[in-house]
């Protein structure tokens, strides 16, 4: 018996028993999500409460703190009526405190729920997770090994925002080497057309090998920048990332020597084209001023919303086909 199996018809079942990283992904799979994230939207938008996954239970785990990811997966459930069993510290408040492994905590979940959501401090822990589990799994983010819903609503966002994927340049800004969401990002923007990426980052976070090779084997073009004013004015997508202190462990002077070395603020806007957009995961700390919030450009709060939709379409895909 498969994960998730129903009484759907074969044809009719999603490809995909669990979310766990970007590479699980091509451009029919992405449609697919992308069409039923538009429905999702005009379910929120026109209906006071949709019944679609009443009877399940969504589980989610979070060993790191988060507040986006959770209240979004939560408000997807709710919206499509579903119920929601939550644990927002799961590294202190679970029994992972008293040593059980994440092998025995997602064996007793699953008796209680159709589907987990998990966070984790370590990269790996959503695909172990996914194996011992038989209800789907969503990674919402291991360490500093992805995030792919992440991913999936930038991409949503950028072909919402831009009207296209095939043919964008895309500048990733900020700590590359710790940023599951970019390396997620560039996963799923490999598979798109005539691409090309700029990373711009502080020596001390500069983008990984793999995902460079990635990118190499994938025929993407990608160029490693010091100048962020020169890469905005030629790009589509400006993904501003913040410098992320709990990755730097007791390197605080490699962390103050990161941060703050680039900021999108006013010299940005006034390079940025017209029909371009600021992107950022958030929580943003000082690598936006708060002044760019009121240019048409800023798409950082609408890229949070499109979340919702990305997370409704994935459960109801998940549990329903």
């Amino acid at each position: 018996m498969s994960k998730g199996s129903s009484a759907i018809p074969m044809d009719q079942k999603f490809q995909l028993d669990d979310v766990i990283e970007s590479q699980q992904f091509d451009r029919d799979i992405l449609n697919d999500i992308f069409e039923v994230a538009r429905e999702m939207e005009n379910i929120e938008k026109n209906s006071p409460g949709s019944k679609i996954l009443r009877g399940y239970l969504m589980a989610t785990l979070f060993y790191e703190p988060s507040t986006r990811t959770r209240l979004s997966f939560e408000s997807a459930m709710k919206r499509l009526g579903g119920e929601v069993l939550t644990t927002e510290n799961a590294r202190e408040f679970s029994s992972a405190a008293k040593g059980e492994t994440l092998e025995d905590t997602i064996r007793t979940v699953e008796g209680y729920s159709d589907i987990i959501v998990m966070r984790h401090f370590e990269s790996g822990a959503a695909r172990r997770a996914a194996s011992t589990a038989s209800i789907p799994v969503i990674n919402a983010g291991d360490g500093p090994g992805q995030h792919p819903t992440q991913a999936l609503l930038d991409v949503y966002t950028i072909a919402r925002e831009i009207g296209r994927l095939d043919g964008i340049k895309l500048a990733l800004v900020g700590d590359l080497a710790n940023g599951r969401t970019v390396r997620s990002l560039a996963y799923l923007i490999a598979m798109y057309k005539d691409v090309k990426i700029y990373f711009v980052s502080p020596d001390v976070v500069k983008m990984k090998d793999d995902i460079k090779d990635h990118l190499t084997s994938m025929g993407v073009e990608w160029e490693e920048s010091t100048d962020l004013l020169e890469v905005a004015s030629k790009c589509d997508v400006v993904y501003q990332t913040r410098i992320q202190r709990e990755r730097f462990g007791e390197r605080i002077d490699l962390y103050e020597a990161a941060r703050g070395k680039y900021i999108v603020d006013q010299k940005v806007l006034d390079v940025l084209s017209k029909h371009a957009v600021i992107m950022h995961p958030l929580p943003r700390l000082d690598e936006i001023t708060t002044d760019v919030d009121a240019d048409p450009r800023a798409a950082y709060f609408r890229q949070a919303k499109n979340g919702l939709y990305i997370r409704m379409a994935l459960l109801k895909l998940l549990l329903l086909g």
